[in-house]
């Protein structure tokens, strides 16, 4: 069984806007080093993702990871990565670029939000442009070079459905 563990990012759009149980129902459940707990409710951190962050659901279970590699990137990415490294079988959910290619330089599988709503829209979960153009009225920030892509996957494959 995979393991799906997340960083920070991910969890904290999610809950902006409204969306975050699509994560058990895509994964059944996720872990989260104390790190990504801790930035979620930093003093800056939205309200909701601080109430979030102060009460997790069940389906998201906080685990230490056993040796933190203390990588030069963020404390929330750093763990996320080394608790990730424990599973021959895991999946880390992250947005970072850099920490993105720090966990696929030691042979993880990442994915970020943007994955994350493609999946959701594809089983049926949600709908893709509504949940991005809610992303999008966020701070969140991605280039439309790797967006593109994204949106004409999709297209064709509700042309192809209906």
């Amino acid at each position: 069984m995979t393991v799906v563990v997340s960083d920070t990012t991910p969890l904290n759009y999610l809950i902006l806007i409204e969306l975050v149980e699509v994560l058990p129902r895509l994964f059944g459940s996720l872990l989260l080093p104390p790190a990504v707990l801790s930035e979620m409710q930093h003093s800056k951190a939205p309200l909701p993702v601080s109430a979030w962050a102060k009460n997790p659901p069940a389906w998201a279970q906080v685990r230490t990871p056993k040796t933190n590699l203390g990588l030069a990137i963020g404390r929330g990415e750093s763990e996320a990565i080394s608790l990730a490294l424990e599973f021959t079988d895991s999946v880390l959910l992250v947005d970072d670029r850099k920490a993105r290619t720090e966990a696929e330089q030691r042979g993880l599988t990442t994915i970020g939000t943007i994955t994350i709503l493609d999946l959701a829209d594809d089983l049926g979960f949600l709908d893709f442009e509504t949940a991005l153009a809610r992303l999008l009225s966020t701070n969140f920030h991605i280039e439309s070079s790797l967006l593109e892509p994204v949106r004409v996957k999709i297209r064709a494959r509700k042309s192809q459905a209906g």
